[in-house]
């Protein structure tokens, strides 16, 4: 009688550790591919949105206008949008403040500025560390899976008393599946990390120089 070697027979026969070690590799890979998905469609908007605000921001267009057109009702502000709505905000209501020094005026915009940046890009990053960990973790997992279900199948060859590789590559077989799935959870989860870090970065070079060409346009106007 010959073992069945297939994979799904190697997985279903497997010991408790095995499977449980599997079954959380899996969940892992599943969870970052939904992640990998929503965080790709997430950057893609980011960046769409950024390209065009800049081209409308820098075509001439009265700020006013701009900040009247973003805060209509119905209209939903997103990345560089939510910084310019936040900065041009805060340095109009500061304006209306006559005692109020025009760096103030300035500084304060650029503060809140700041503060909304940051939290723009804190939502871009908020799901990178679950990327990162499964990335670095899941190889550990599977080989820890495998190294399991080697030591039961040499630990079962002690009841035998004659060893053969029959006996013994079927739990061998199903062990090093689960460093293969720990591979297929971790590499995918690697290279959307290291790919959505760099286009974080990216944004947040591109968010820093919109706030700081804002900055010296509104001190043209609070000194002018």
């Amino acid at each position: 009688m010959t073992n069945d070697l297939s994979i799904f027979h190697l997985v279903a026969n497997a010991g408790f550790v095995v499977q449980f070690v599997m079954f959380i590799l899996l969940a892992a890979s599943v969870i970052s591919w939904t992640f990998i998905f929503s965080k790709r469609k997430a950057f893609e908007q980011a960046f769409e949105v950024t390209d065009e605000f800049e081209q409308e921001f820098w075509s001439g267009k009265d700020l006013s206008e701009l900040y009247k057109k973003l805060s209509e009702n119905g209209f939903e502000a997103e990345g560089i949008e939510k910084i310019f709505l936040a900065g041009y905000k805060e340095f109009s209501k500061m304006r209306q403040k006559e005692t109020v020094p025009a760096a103030v005026q300035v500084e304060s915009a650029q503060r809140v500025m700041n503060i909304e940046m940051t939290r723009e890009l804190d939502r871009l990053d908020e799901t990178l560390p679950f990327l990162a960990t499964v990335g670095s973790t899941s190889p550990y997992v599977g080989l820890f899976g495998t190294v399991w279900g080697i030591m039961n199948s040499f630990r079962a060859l002690g009841d035998v008393k004659q060893a053969t590789l029959a006996l013994v590559a079927p739990g061998i077989a199903e062990a090093l599946i689960a460093t293969a799935i720990g591979l297929f959870a971790a590499i995918p989860a690697v290279v959307a990390y290291n790919r959505f870090s760099t286009r974080l970065d990216k944004l947040a070079g591109r968010y820093e120089l919109f706030v700081d060409e804002f900055t010296v346009l509104l001190q043209r106007q609070a000194h002018g």
